[in-house]
């Protein structure tokens, strides 16, 4: 039997159907990790080792329910648990115990899946850094916000979680921390019982080891099944973007020797200069995130806004000084940004492009600059950060992939191959 703390949600999904381990034991072998190593990695917000076996042995004595039966998954913190605090990253909301489960915990639930703990966040989902450390190394940042879901999974506490994204806060993380991480199309999974930033950027994101596992959850919570067979050599746009002077230089040599790796395992591999719609989306997203943000956070902010960090107040005076007109314009850039999105995809299956600057910063005292990510989160395309070449301190850093709206079978048919030709 494999080593159950490095076993994926696949492979011990098989094995508990196959009576080969029982939920109790793997869950034992995550806490056994969670209490050797998160005095360093500081993932976890809230655990309870005693509910979490609880939840393992009921799983162990009942009807095998899904695919998923007995797996733990790892929430984040600002999603609501009916069992354990849900304190959104902010001592504002200490304490805090919700009466029911997020609409995405109750799936889980109801699959039989063990909610193993929740995981920390950065302040309500945004910049402020949580005291969460990247697991391959403890000097530098794990990325933001979904923190804690990025390096649990990557330290082998537990082999899936969730997160969520509204600029870059699942495809960072899980490229700071050398693992898989999905942010599927915007408005697919339910969002009930998630902290509201804003309606038209918030995102459900999954964090895994593997592909099998991603597809997993994905079916789970949004019953999207794996496209059937095997997907041959995609057809990929590289797109460096305008922004590519940000892309530290070991970080530009690494996705291109990426797409040429790619381009020599018999992908189609073109070079993209992108329009002058899609170029605009990043400034766009900014804008309307940050009159979101202040109207979901009004109340807090009114009420405890000396309890805030200045990054989060910064962002909310942003917004509430934004004059219409110029939120009008954000909205018009990101309707003539989705309608040229199909330019892009007419002869390509895939769009290459970063999935942050480069390598896990170092320090503590940021998370990382989500600007690659900004305009296909505000287009609610689906996009993932495969583990890719490793920058100049041996760190991962990761290509993300983005598919057309809805595609998200055949983004992780695809991101499969990828994976495989870069290993």
């Amino acid at each position: 039997m494999p080593a159950l703390r490095t076993t994926d949600a696949t492979e011990a999904a098989r094995l508990i159907a196959r009576g080969e381990a029982g939920s109790e034991e793997i869950v034992r072998a995550c806490l056994e990790r969670i209490a050797e190593r998160d005095a360093t990695v500081r993932a976890w917000a809230h655990v309870d080792p005693e509910a979490a076996l609880a939840q393992a042995r009921a799983a162990d004595t009942s009807e095998r329910r899904s695919p998923l039966h007995g797996v733990p998954v790892g929430v984040k913190d600002i999603i609501d648990t009916r069992d354990l605090p849900t304190e959104l990253g902010t001592p504002i909301h200490a304490g805090r115990r919700p009466a029911a489960d997020a609409a995405c915990v109750a799936q889980l639930r109801d699959a039989g899946a063990v909610i193993l703990g929740k995981t920390r966040t950065t302040e309500f989902a945004y910049f402020h850094p949580s005291a969460t450390r990247n697991p391959l190394d403890p000097s530098r940042t794990p990325g933001g916000s979904s923190s804690g879901s990025a390096a649990a999974v990557a330290d082998g506490m537990v082999p899936l979680a969730l997160g969520s994204q509204t600029a870059g806060s699942t495809i960072r993380p899980a490229s700071f921390c050398g693992v898989l991480g999905l942010k599927p199309s915007h408005g697919l999974i339910d969002l009930t019982g998630v902290k509201r930033l804003s309606a038209r950027l918030d995102t459900l994101g999954l964090f895994a080891r593997s592909i099998d596992d991603l597809e997993l959850l994905l079916d789970t919570l949004a019953g999207q099944r794996p496209a059937p067979g095997s997907a041959g050599p995609p057809r990929i746009a590289f797109a460096r973007t305008a922004r590519w002077q940000l892309v530290e230089p070991d970080a530009q040599g690494a996705l291109e020797a990426a797409a040429l790796a790619l381009a020599d395992a018999g992908a189609e591999v073109d070079e993209l200069e992108l329009s002058a719609e899609l170029e605009a989306l990043v400034d766009a997203q900014q804008t309307i995130m940050a009159v979101e943000v202040a109207a979901n956070l009004a109340g807090e902010y009114d009420s405890n806004g000396d309890r805030m960090s200045a990054e989060l107040s910064e962002l909310i005076e942003e917004g509430r000084a934004t004059e219409r007109g110029d939120y009008e314009a954000a909205l018009g850039a990101a309707e003539r940004g989705a309608e040229r999105l199909p330019t892009v995809f007419e002869a390509h299956d895939l769009l290459l492009t970063p999935a942050a600057r480069g390598q896990a910063p170092r320090g503590l005292d940021a998370t990382g600059d989500p600007v690659f990510c900004r305009a296909w989160t505000l287009l609610g395309t689906p996009a993932i950060s495969v583990p890719g070449p490793l920058g100049a301190d041996g760190l991962p850093i990761g290509v993300q992939l983005v598919a057309p709206p809805g595609r998200e079978a055949e983004l992780l048919a695809a991101a499969r191959w990828v994976w495989q030709a870069l290993a």
